[in-house]
């Protein structure tokens, strides 16, 4: 079985993060969710569970960060295309979240980022295929070859 993730993340209106991510694209496991959480799907194995203030006091005994004030997790999500990653961060934005920083290229990965409506910052990023696998743009000559 493949190991998976569960991210818990406080929201202090559950109805309305559930709809912010919705309007992102992002479906729903109602195995995980109930009037307190809410098990948002990334992937088959990456889930982010929503959870109103009250429900994610449950599982810590330190006090509950305000995202607003102060950062306790970078959430980063991966894209395809670079043009993926800017669309998200747009349709976040227009969901009512704000941007967390302007984009920004490094040649081998493009990075833009949002902050949703509690202030948790999402980085959304493209990885140049060739650069993240560290694979050179052309092969090196072979020993003997004329290049």
């Amino acid at each position: 079985m493949a190991t998976k993730i569960f991210v818990n993340l406080p929201v202090t209106d559950l109805a309305r993060a559930r709809g912010f991510f919705t309007a992102l694209g992002f479906a729903f496991d109602p195995r995980f969710s109930d009037d307190t959480a809410a098990g948002m799907v990334v992937s088959d194995d990456t889930f982010v569970m929503l959870l109103t203030t009250a429900k994610f006091q449950e599982f810590t005994p330190r006090p509950v960060a305000d995202a607003t004030r102060s950062t306790e997790v970078l959430v980063c999500l991966t894209r395809e295309r670079r043009e993926d990653v800017d669309d998200l961060v747009r349709r976040a934005i227009a969901a009512g979240g704000a941007l967390h920083a302007p984009p920004k290229d490094y040649g081998f990965m493009h990075q833009h980022g949002f902050q949703d409506l509690d202030g948790h910052i999402w980085e959304v990023i493209h990885l140049d295929p060739k650069a993240a696998s560290g694979a050179p743009e052309s092969p090196p000559p072979r020993a003997g070859s004329k290049r």
